[in-house]
């Protein structure tokens, strides 16, 4: 355990804090965010309608920062990322902000993860190869971290005061160390809050805390929030109409203007201008207030919530006049007004001798919330309309993510506009104030990053927009990641987390049916949104050989068509129950294991049942993001590996018989060596232990065996052939020879057979002919995709038997210089072109090049080649991009429907599809 820095101890950082290490999501616990609009939040009246100019966002220096006054290297200096001494560093950097209002309470913190510190000879030569920095990139302490999300009802604040004080949030926090349990009290701590609870409980939080709320004008916070969230998350934004959301590319760089309607109580509407430029420019008292306070008068409803759940069951035509009351049941098509539209709201109740009570509170609280939503958004366009802005995005608490009230607003905006205007929402509304709190710290951090640079994930404890608890909550020290597992299984179905759903049956570890969306499981608030947490890592880049990023979509799967949906869960589902046997059996099969392993079959298949409830809930939905969402529940619950011991037996039986590979490619010419090294890339594919084909073809055979037949059935013409063009690239035509490639990017796929028999051997053939080759490969496990961590042992295995690999990967740093004068002294490596090794960024079976790491995105930047290879990375992605250099796509197909919905063949087809540069 590790002690926490104070004003006597020196601070030890990471120099380079970027977190690979997942595995410690519980910082997320669920916590209740259900409550009632019982008093003013952001938005307000409106008392005058002349607009006030905006300011900067105050930036206080009230906190110290990191100081990096006598900073030192500690340790060796030839370790990956050493640790930097901070001598004089005292204890007390910001983690917490928050956004106090009547109902609810937003809670933005930071946790801090650093790397494991590894001497790691690959990544020094890598870095040194292409120049990256290995010293301390930044000094702020937000980089390299996660941003968590948390809410709380207010009348339940000494619950939200616990929460700061079991994790120290108010003193720092918990690092990857572990908890930072020994810190001082210190008096003249002070964290950032706006809202009007910052004045109403300060001196609760100087009682309860010892520290001093520091208050933040509430519109300074919420634009703030909403800038770094538009610039900062690639699918925050999204448009509702008739309940289906989509979500919209904001490009950064022409983000402003932008009208930001704000409703709480009341409503107000800001133009924003840029960061820190806004001004108020009209609002009205007609809001969230007026619609509960209406309601409660009207319904005897006790909660916003209650009241909301009502007009899902109302028909508002009872209550309203519509303009078919009026004209005989007719459109009044002259001015392009249907039957169906409200002419007046509450309308019919003038003309009928009835009472409150006869009427349907159901109805009554739909019409109320039709009129309001109508107004708002009719106002909003028109201050759109007034200024010349086409965006206006829609938050506040009135909004909620209630589906049928973005459907009104929606509608009246595009009504009120002739379809020229659209309403958008954003996913991470309800955080807008708390952010901008967070971001008013010096020096936070949140500035410097991009959009490329964040990375949200859903652990099961993150909070649930609009919802209530889900999970058991995290609230004592004590309780680490094992104990919430433990819970978790303990209860069983009576745990949601992280959202309503029917429980699954089951029939032992692992073993569950399909998620259904179908009967009473879906509750009137499915279609809420889910808040994860922000993954900042400072280390990811954009692809540079991505021939357009703005318009790259890595997903060739549309998750959108139910039909796909439908199918690929079942897919998952199917394979849950072999992945759990995996995964424990990865751990020897010890009840813990066990235990941990039926916690995680029922963790993801209640992600499977949120998003087949609200296929949006995680934000745009692709086959990719479900793929990487079970790698990352693996982790969740301690699995770092699930096929590790599969991943050692196939390499070495394909290590074995390597030498006997590589003698018989070198008897042929070069034109059928070609061709045997494609086939053997493409047969060697199969090894795919995310395809159930695959895992029905190892109880047939050994890995040589299953090997050899693949061989046997490549015969051309492949489902997709570009061999022949790729062919002449390589080796020319006649008496014209082609250069060769500078570099080639070799994306690689499986361990076993597809990597030692399959893309060595072609990495083999680049080498000989003077190309520098890369192998990028993941940073995490996935399935039994092999890591950038165990290439450079297979690559120094394969080149005991090669001298042509031996040489390269000294050249490339992955072995050391003395294995080859101890086995051959007049070996010349001078002029060998180099081996290299870099991780790719991520840990899943595909990937998206929007988010690579910083050491491929520098090995791009000469190469002229890329080589994608296997199923996630060249078919279920990237199968549609374009490239600035050359690119090969190289897989072997393992399921039907993929076969039959991209290349219309069938299953085992093999696609080998070269493109030119674009």
């Amino acid at each position: 355990m590790a002690a926490a820095p104070t004003d006597r101890q020196p601070l030890l950082v990471n120099s380079d804090v970027i977190s690979n290490d997942d595995n410690n999501n519980c910082n997320s616990a669920s916590i209740s965010t259900s409550s009632d609009i019982t008093s003013s939040l952001s938005g307000g009246g409106d008392k005058e309608m002349a607009p006030v100019p905006g300011s900067s966002i105050h930036r206080s220096g009230s906190r110290p920062q990191l100081d990096l006054s006598g900073a030192a290297i500690q340790g060796n200096f030839e370790e990956k990322d050493p640790t930097i001494l901070l001598p004089n560093q005292s204890d007390d950097i910001s983690h917490l902000a928050l956004d106090i209002g009547g109902s609810l309470i937003k809670l933005v913190y930071f946790s801090r993860h650093e790397d494991r510190l590894i001497n790691n000879r690959r990544t020094k030569s890598v870095k040194e190869k292409f120049g990256l920095p290995t010293g301390i990139r930044r000094s702020y302490p937000i980089l390299g971290g996660r941003l968590h999300f948390v809410k709380f009802e207010t009348h339940k604040i000494n619950e939200c005061l616990d929460f700061i004080n079991s994790k120290q949030l108010h003193r720092g926090g918990m690092d990857s160390l572990g908890w930072q349990s020994e810190v001082e009290s210190n008096e003249n701590a002070v964290i950032k809050a706006t809202g009007g609870g910052a004045y109403r409980f300060a001196d609760l939080f100087k009682e309860k805390l010892g520290v001093t709320i520091d208050k933040e004008d509430e519109m300074n916070c919420l634009v703030a929030g909403a800038n770094f969230l538009l610039k900062a998350i690639r699918h925050e934004a999204f448009t509702h109409m008739e309940g289906h959301k989509e979500f919209v590319q904001i490009d950064q760089n022409d983000l402003f203007p932008y009208l930001l309607v704000n409703i709480g109580s009341g409503v107000s509407i800001i133009k924003v201008d840029g960061d820190g430029k806004f001004q108020r420019v009209s609002g009205t008292n007609v809001g969230g207030g007026t619609y509960w306070g209406l309601g409660r008068l009207l319904t005897k409803c006790k909660s916003f919530d209650e009241l909301l759940e009502l007009s899902q069951r109302g028909d508002n035509s009872n209550i309203d006049m519509l303009v078919g009351d009026i004209y005989g049941g007719l459109d009044y098509s002259k001015i392009g007004l249907s039957a169906s539209t409200i002419a007046s709201s509450f309308g019919k109740t003038i003309s009928e001798n009835k009472e409150l009570g006869d009427y349907r509170p159901e109805d009554i609280s739909l019409s109320l919330l039709r009129m309001i939503s109508y107004n708002i958004g009719q106002i909003a366009y028109l201050n759109a309309l007034r200024f010349g802005l086409k965006r206006i995005f829609f938050g506040g608490f009135f909004i909620r993510g209630h589906a049928y009230t973005m459907d009104t607003i929606s509608f009246a905006v595009q009504f009120w506009s002739k379809g020229e205007a659209k309403a958008m929402f954003l996913r991470h509304e309800g955080f807008l104030g708390a952010l901008g709190a967070f971001m008013s710290y010096e020096k936070h951090g949140l500035d410097d990053l991009m959009v490329h640079q964040l990375v949200e994930r859903f652990p099961m404890g993150a909070p649930y927009t609009g919802g209530k608890i889900h999970g058991p909550p995290l609230v004592d020290v004590d309780q680490l990641q094992i104990s919430w597992m433990e819970k978790f299984v303990q209860k069983g179905t009576e745990i949601t987390a992280p959202v309503p759903m029917a429980p699954p049956g089951t029939t032992g570890l692992g073993g569950f049916e399909v998620p259904s969306s179908k009967g009473d499981s879906l509750r009137s608030d499915a279609s809420n949104l889910n808040v994860g947490v922000l993954h900042l890592v400072p280390t990811l880049e954009v692809f540079p050989l991505l021939a357009d990023p703005k318009t790259y979509e890595p997903n060739t799967i549309d998750l959108l068509d139910r039909g796909e949906l439908d199918y690929w869960f079942t897919v998952l589902s199917a394979h849950l129950p072999d992945l759990v046997d995996k995964a424990v059996a990865s751990e020897g099969g010890t009840e813990d294991a066990k235990r941990r392993g039926d916690a995680f079959a029922r963790a993801f298949s209640a992600h499977l049942a949120r998003l087949m409830e609200e296929p949006a809930a995680y934000g745009k939905l692709g086959l990719a993001n479900l793929l990487e969402l079970r790698e990352e529940c693996l982790r969740e619950f301690y699995f770092v590996d699930a096929y590790r011991s599969i991943k050692q037996r196939e390499n070495e039986a394909s290590l074995a018989v390597l030498p006997d590979l590589l003698l018989e490619l070198d008897g042929m010419d070069e034109e059928r060596r070609l061709l045997m090294l494609i086939e053997g890339v493409l047969a060697a594919n199969i090894f795919d232990w995310g395809s159930r084909a695959c895992v029905d073809l190892y109880h047939k055979g050994t890995i040589i065996e299953i090997y050899r037949m693949s061989r046997d059935k490549m015969h051309r013409p492949w489902r997709v052939d570009d061999f022949d063009v790729f062919k002449e690239r390589m080796l020319g035509s006649g008496d014209k020879k082609p250069h060769p490639h500078k570099r080639a990017l070799l994306f690689v796929d499986n361990s076993g057979a597809d990597i030692v028999l399959g893309m060595l051997p072609l990495a083999r053939e680049f080498l000989r002919r003077g190309t520098e080759v890369v192998l990028v490969a993941n940073s995490l496990p996935a399935l039994n995709d092999v890591t950038a961590m165990e290439l450079p042992e297979i690559v120094a295995e394969a080149s005991k038997s090669c001298d042509i690999l031996r040489r390269a990967a000294v050249a490339g740093g992955l072995l050391v210089d003395a294995m080859i004068s101890s086995q051959d002294s007049s070996v010349d490596n001078s002029s060998s072109v180099p081996l290299m090794v870099v991780e790719n960024g991520c840990g899943s079976p595909c990937i998206d090049l929007r988010q690579v790491s910083s050491e491929l995105a520098a090995a791009a930047k000469d190469a002229d080649l890329i080589i994608l290879e296997g199923m996630g990375r060249s078919l279920h992605t990237n199968y549609n991009a374009k490239f600035k250099c050359e690119a090969l796509k190289l897989a072997m197909v393992k399921n039907q429907r993929l076969a039959e919905k991209l290349i219309k063949g069938n299953i085992y087809d093999c696609v080998c599809r070269y493109e030119p540069a674009s």
